[in-house]
C-alpha cells in the first residue's frame, strides 16, 4: 500500500502572483528556509500554516495543497 504524500502548488502560484519565498515566509510568519523545504516537499506545514500559505497566496487551500495516495483500510 503506497503512503499518502501532500502535494502542492505553492512555487507555480507564488510565481503566479511575482510572490518571492522571502516575502511568502514575511507574510506568513517563517523562514524562507521553511517556505523552500515546504515547496520541494521535505516537510509538512501544519495546518495553521497551511492555512496561511494559501490566505498569502490569495488562493484556496485546495489549489495550494493536495493529496496522493490512499488511506489504509481498515480491517
Amino acid at each position: 500500500m503506497s503512503a499518502i504524500v501532500l502535494r502542492n502548488n505553492i512555487r507555480r502560484l507564488r510565481f503566479e502572483k511575482n510572490m518571492t519565498q522571502e516575502e511568502l515566509a514575511l507574510r506568513t510568519g517563517v523562514s524562507r528556509q521553511t517556505i523552500m523545504s515546504i515547496e520541494r516537499g521535505r516537510t509538512n506545514p501544519s495546518v495553521l500554516l497551511a492555512y496561511k500559505i494559501a490566505a498569502a497566496l490569495e488562493s484556496p487551500l485546495t489549489e495550494v495543497f493536495s493529496m496522493e495516495g490512499k488511506l489504509m483500510p481498515v480491517s
